[in-house]
Parts: structure tokens; sequence; C-alpha cells
């Protein structure tokens, strides 16, 4: 059997809804709860076919009760961070609304800080005994073992990146059945929710939708979560390595390569599916790597 457990119990409703900002569209419900789909957590009685995540025998702990309904955009990113290497201002979609990308796994705990400081939230994210990322140096660049060891307090009310099995949780829609569900977040028909390949990449650099596209311009899913396939691919908390039923809710202790998740404009429908697990190393920064955050309940 898979036994599903939210952080506070059985029944601990979980919200999604926008956590806008910083000119990228949308505004910050995460206080009032306006805005977004609630769904409660339920024990089911099997796995989920397909998932490596949803496995027979594993118990899952889900924090998450906020999670922003599309990825981090190029304009929320800008106002607290600034990228490395070359700027996506000037390649593969600029724009306010477009995702932010060429963003690593490290600098996604950077921005993650620092919104949270920003708006008076305890951090989630320590590095060297800190949460405030002024105090953790120049981002690595290469693989960086004080940062790999960067501990994630799932308790508090900042931002964060999700687990993977809350990716994949939110992907789905919350539907925790077999009854039900798609192949990629929202549809069984990848052109109504996602900018994959097929309508993106394999066009050639002379389209105009060759490239990434502003968030929110295909169909959410069943929380109202955008882009969930598709865009950019989207970073997760965990390390990448084979799942048990031994496996913690917030992943394997150590690896060398971060989780990523939903595909992205420049790969194949298949790699867009809510069950593929993607992977790179931390500091990878492609024209195709974001990030979404959530927040755990206040």
């Amino acid at each position: 059997m898979f036994a599903l457990t939210a952080f506070l119990g059985l029944g601990l409703a979980l919200v999604a809804t926008s956590c806008g900002g910083g000119g990228g569209g949308g505004s910050d419900d995460s206080g009032s709860g306006s805005g977004g789909t609630t769904v409660s957590a339920s024990s089911v009685s099997t796995a989920i076919t397909g998932s490596s995540v949803f496995i027979d025998g594993r118990t899952v702990q889900l924090w998450v009760k906020w999670a922003c309904d599309h990825e981090v955009t190029q304009a929320e990113y800008e106002q607290y961070c600034t990228y490395g290497g070359i700027s996506p201002r000037a390649t593969y979609g600029d724009g306010n609304n477009y995702p932010a990308y060429y963003v690593s796994w490290y600098d996604a705990l950077v921005y993650c800080n620092k919104r949270s400081l920003a708006e008076d939230l305890t951090p989630c994210y320590t590095i060297s005994g800190s949460t405030n990322p002024n105090n953790w140096g120049a981002v690595p660049t290469s693989s960086n073992a004080t940062w790999d060891a960067a501990s994630c307090n799932f308790n508090a009310n900042g931002y964060r990146l999700p687990t993977e099995a809350e990716w994949e949780y939110l992907a789905r829609g919350g539907n925790m059945s077999n009854d039900g569900q798609y192949t990629y977040s929202g549809s069984n028909t990848i052109e109504n929710v996602a900018w994959y390949e097929g309508n993106s990449y394999s066009l050639g650099s002379s389209s105009p939708d060759y490239g990434t596209h502003e968030v929110k311009t295909k169909a959410k899913n069943a929380k109202n979560l955008y882009d969930m396939s598709g865009n950019v691919w989207e970073w997760c908390w965990d390390w990448y390595g084979s799942i048990s039923t031994e496996t913690p809710s917030s992943g394997a202790s150590s690896g060398s390569y971060r989780v990523l998740r939903g595909g992205c404009w420049r790969y194949d429908a298949d790699i867009c599916s809510v069950a593929f697990q993607g992977y790179d190393v931390p500091d990878a920064c492609g024209s195709f790597l974001g990030f979404r955050v959530v927040r755990t309940a206040d």
C-alpha cells in the first residue's frame, strides 16, 4: 500500500494559489487563500502506475500548501537576483512574463531566501550556518560541497523549491488515484498544456514560436497551475537517484545530480510527461532550466 500524509496529518487542506509579484503578473494571494483550489490529502490504496515517486509501500509526507501558479518569471527573478553568464533577455524568450532561465539549482536557493527575507518570511535554506545569501559567497559555477550540503527547513514559511513528490503531486492536479490520470499536467493532449519540441524547438530559430513562451499561455491543470509540462525544466529540491520504500519524503541524502521535472521547449512529448524524471548537476544553467516556488502553510 502507498500512503500519502500531509504535514499536520491526514485531512490537511493543500492549497495551490498564485504567488506572483515583482512585475511578473499576478498577485501574492498566499496570505488570504483566495484564487486557489483546495484539496485534501488522503490515504490511497495503490501506487500510481508509471510513477517512480508514488510507489507501492512508500509513505510520502507533503509540506506544500502554497504553490506558485507559474514558473518564476524574468521580472520576478531580476527583482532579487542577477543572471550569471548569458542573460535570457537576449536569447530564447525576452520579457517580464517569460520564465527565468539560465538558472542553476544554486541560483534558485539564493532567489528563494532573498525573496523570503524581503517579504519578512522565514527563509528555508541554510548554508554554512546562515540563511542570508549575502553570507554564502559567490554562486558556484561548478560542483561545490559546501552548497551541496545546504539544508532545508520544511517548517519555515518562506519560499522554496518543491520536493520531487510535491512537484509530482501538484503536476497531477492533486489526483492520487489511478483513475483520471493525465499523461501531461492537465491533459492527455500535449498541445493543450505545454510548449515543447513539437510547437517550439522543431520550428527552427526563424520562427516566432522558437524558444520559451510567456507563462500561463497554455491551459492550467486541476490545481490551477500552468506550464508544469513544458516551457522550462523545473528544479526540485531532491538529489536524483532510484527511489525505494525507504527513501525519505525529501529525497536521498546525497548524490551528484538534482532532480528536474516537467520537460521543456526543447524536448519531446515523452519527456514532458508528469512521470518523467530529469536531472542535471546543480551548477547547470542552460537555456531551458528554470524553477517554480512553493511555500509551507503558516
